[in-house]
Parts: structure tokens; C-alpha cells; sequence
């Protein structure tokens, strides 16, 4: 259990990291004098190196074993969260939040293969990777709540530096409790494909970012061009790779392709609303961080909670019914910020904020589960980095998407009929999702679904 614990704490941290920032924007901005387009990428440089590295993370930590990956993970996001307490401008703040994301897509599928190895027995196994589960999830209502009081209480930079001493103790622990693991030498890694496959998406954020402030103007134009070379390199290099990091043959399998498109959309929508409702709340309503925090919990308990009977939905009715449910439901909830107005009470956001939460709490445990038992047992690694990849992809691009659309909070009336263009487009985006999802998603009995 002390193995568990230990890789809990690491995961813990990755996910507080991608909720924690949100409420401290505001401060973060007036204290670094950040343009919107930077506030975008403080957020946006965690989620892309993610989804650039995360495949290449898990493969070399089956090279040199997952023990070392784990504490070289934990080294860098410690490192990297100092850089992001010491920072004295955006640029330097964006960079450190891009290496805490590298180490973030190190301890990610580090600690899941250590918790994988040190339970050989399958029902230890699903229980502990139940707990991971359930701790991972707590992250996400405590990072709002966390950031808002450490700003209130301090300083942004605190909801960097808290993870110091917290690093520290996990470096101390990993090699005391964590045993060394099997190396595999011989398994070869895709750097190209990893290389190509990362370019290409920090060209694709910069692209939506960059045509939301200032138009399309050539440097716009340039970033296209970059991100659309690397996605045909990447193409051309997965096809011909021996070792590729995406077989493309996964890409020839709907109902494996169906369900990791849903999941990105998830999170485009998702994190791209929580990014915009933070700016609302306090660029434009001005609440403190504590009571934006706290304003944004009825998102974030029920996708946490929600996680756990869902799962066991699933078992008993296979993941298509709970992914067009939760796709329902989420789409009247993003349809409900086309309310907003600047002036609106908190009970015209309430509804948005709970049809967001618990569509998404249902929707994920399907989605994870139709992915997984879309392909054999013997390819489940690799799929779970795939949805992940495509979940964190979302993340990265609805914030960029959602942030262009709105634009800044400096003109409050323009800033909320963007929200509203963003009501449409959320709704859309999930409404959407029911086709995909019934199209390609099998309907699998209790025996066949395998949650991952």
C-alpha cells in the first residue's frame, strides 16, 4: 500500500496542476502583465507538452523501467513548479509550465505501470487501481478550491511552490518503497514520430491563439502551414516506423477511433468553458479566487464522483447508453452559459455548471472503457496512452478555441457575447458526439467490457 500511496501523491499533483492555475489567472496576469494570448498559453503549455509526450513517456519508461522514469518525472515537475513560483514574466512562466507538463507526461504513465507491477494479482490490482482512480479524481474539485485560497491567502506563486516540499518527499520515498522493475532495453522508441507529433500541436494552439488576437495575419499563416507538415510528416513516419509510436492500424478500427475523438471533444469542451467561466466569474463579475473556486464546484464534484457508478453502469449495460446520456446532458449544460449576462446571479451559471459536471461524470468511464475493449488485452497500454493523448490534445485545443472566441474581459458586453457564441458551439460539439458515439461504439455485454 505504501507503493500506492506514494504514486497517488504523484498522480494527485499532475491533475491538481491542470485545475489549480485557472482560479490564479487573473492574478497571475495583473502580477506578470500577461496579454490574454499569454494567459491562454500558461494554461495551454502544461496540457501540450502532455499530449506531445505522454506516448513517448510511457515508452521510455519500458526501456529503462518505470522506477526511474517516476523519480526523473517527479525531479523535472519539481524543478519546473520552482521555475513557476520564480518567474518574473510570462515567457518564463510559460516555459516552466511547459517542463512541468514534460515531467507530468513522465509520472503519468510511470505511476500506473509501477501500480500495474506491484500488484501482480488481478483483484489487488483492480483495487488499487480503483483508489488511484478515486484519488486521481479528488484532484480536480480541490484544484479550484486550493488555488483560490492560496492566492486569497498569499501569492499566485504559491500554487506552484506548494508542490515543492511534496516532491521532496514523494524523491525520498519512490526509491525506498518502489521496487527497480524490469528494464527493457531492446523496445525501441518513435523520437521522430514524438518530435513531429509535439511541434505540430504547439503549431496548432499557436495558430488558434494567435488568429484570435490578431487576425490571420502571415505569422498565422506560417503556424498553419508548420502544423499541417507535421501532421502529414507524422503520417508518413508512423506508416513506415518499426516501432511506431500510433500503429496506424488502430486508425482503421471505428469503434476504437469513435470513442477517443469523444473523449478529446470532452475535454475541448470541458476545459474550455472552465477556462472561460473563470475569466467570467472574476474578470467580469470580479469574485475573489476563494469565490470562484467555490463557484466552480457543482462542475467538479459530479465529474469526480459520478466516475465510480458509472463504471459499474457500464459493466452492466455496456458504455453506449451512458455516452449518449452524458452527451445529452452535457450539451443542455453548455447550451445554459448562452444565459449569461454580466450582471446574471449565480443560479443563471448553476445549471450550466452541474449539466457540465455530471454529463462529463457519466460520459468518462465509458469513453476510457469503449476505447479499451476496442482493442486485444495485449495492446491495452498503448490505447490507454492513446486516450489520454487525445483527451489532453482536447484540453490544449479548447482552451486555445474557447479563449480565441471569447477574447479578453477588458470589454465585459464582448466578452459575453462571445460566451454565447461559445454556448452554441459547446452544445454543438456534444450533440455531435451522440452520432459518433452510436455509430462506432459497440454494444458490448458485462463480460466484454474491459474498464482499463
Amino acid at each position: 500500500m505504501a507503493v500506492l500511496a506514494a504514486m497517488c501523491v504523484g498522480m494527485f499533483l499532475v491533475l491538481l496542476d491542470v485545475t489549480v492555475v485557472n482560479v490564479a489567472l487573473p492574478s497571475i496576469a495583473s502580477g506578470l502583465g500577461a496579454d490574454p494570448a499569454a494567459t491562454q498559453w500558461i494554461v495551454d503549455a502544461y496540457a501540450v507538452a502532455i499530449a506531445g509526450l505522454l506516448l513517448a513517456g510511457g515508452t521510455v519508461g519500458d526501456r529503462i523501467g518505470h522506477r526511474r522514469v517516476v523519480l526523473t518525472g517527479l525531479g523535472v515537475f519539481g524543478v519546473a513548479s520552482v521555475a513557476c513560483g520564480l518567474a518574473t514574466g510570462p515567457g518564463m512562466l510559460i516555459a516552466a509550465r511547459a517542463a512541468q507538463g514534460a515531467g507530468a507526461a513522465l509520472l503519468l504513465p510511470g505511476s500506473l505501470a509501477v501500480i500495474t507491477e506491484a500488484f501482480p494479482d488481478r483483484a489487488a490490482r483492480a483495487r488499487a487501481l480503483g483508489i488511484w482512480a478515486a484519488v486521481s479524481s479528488l484532484a480536480l474539485p480541490a484544484g479550484p478550491l486550493l488555488g483560490g485560497f492560496l492566492v486569497s491567502s498569499g501569492d499566485w506563486r504559491l500554487i506552484f511552490l506548494v508542490n515543492v516540499p511534496v516532491v521532496l518527499a514523494a524523491l525520498v520515498a519512490v526509491p525506498r518503497l518502489v521496487p527497480a522493475g524490469t528494464a527493457r532495453p531492446e523496445r525501441r522508441g518513435d523520437a521522430p514520430g514524438a518530435v513531429l507529433a509535439a511541434v505540430g500541436l504547439v503549431a496548432a494552439v499557436f495558430t488558434v491563439i494567435d488568429a484570435g488576437e490578431h487576425g490571420f495575419r502571415p505569422l498565422t499563416v506560417a503556424g498553419l502551414a508548420v502544423a499541417l507538415v507535421c501532421v502529414a510528416g507524422f503520417v508518413a513516419r508512423e506508416r513506415h516506423a518499426n516501432a511506431p509510436m500510433l500503429p496506424l492500424d488502430l486508425l482503421r478500427l471505428p469503434a476504437f477511433v469513435g470513442p477517443n475523438l469523444a473523449a478529446g471533444a470532452m475535454n475541448l469542451v470541458v476545459n474550455g468553458l472552465l477556462f472561460v467561466t473563470t475569466l467570467f466569474l472574476q474578470g467580469v463579475q470580479h469574485r475573489g479566487p476563494v469565490a470562484a473556486g467555490v463557484a466552480l464546484l457543482p462542475m467538479f464534484v459530479p465529474l469526480a464522483f459520478l466516475a465510480p457508478p458509472a463504471g459499474r453502469l457500464v459493466a452492466r449495460f455496456g458504455p453506449r447508453p451512458l455516452l449518449v446520456g452524458g452527451a445529452l446532458v452535457a450539451a443542455l449544460g453548455a447550451a445554459g452559459y448562452a444565459l449569461l449576462e454580466p450582471a446574471s446571479g449565480y443560479l443563471t451559471l448553476l445549471p450550466a455548471l452541474v449539466g457540465l459536471g455530471v454529463g462529463a461524470g457519466l460520459f468518462t468511464a465509458p469513453v476510457v472503457a469503449a476505447a479499451m475493449s476496442a482493442v486485444p488485452a495485449e495492446r491495452s497500454g498503448l490505447a490507454s496512452g492513446i486516450n489520454n493523448t487525445a483527451r489532453q490534445t482536447g484540453t490544449a485545443l479548447g482552451v486555445a478555441v474557447f479563449g480565441a472566441v471569447a477574447g479578453g474581459t477588458a470589454v465585459p458586453g464582448a466578452f459575453v457575447h462571445g460566451v454565447h457564441v461559445l454556448a452554441g458551439l459547446g452544445a454543438a460539439v456534444w450533440i455531435a458526439v451522440v452520432p459518433l458515439v452510436a455509430w462506432s461504439v459497440r454494444r458490448s455485454s458485462p463480460t466484454s467490457t474491459r474498464s482499463g
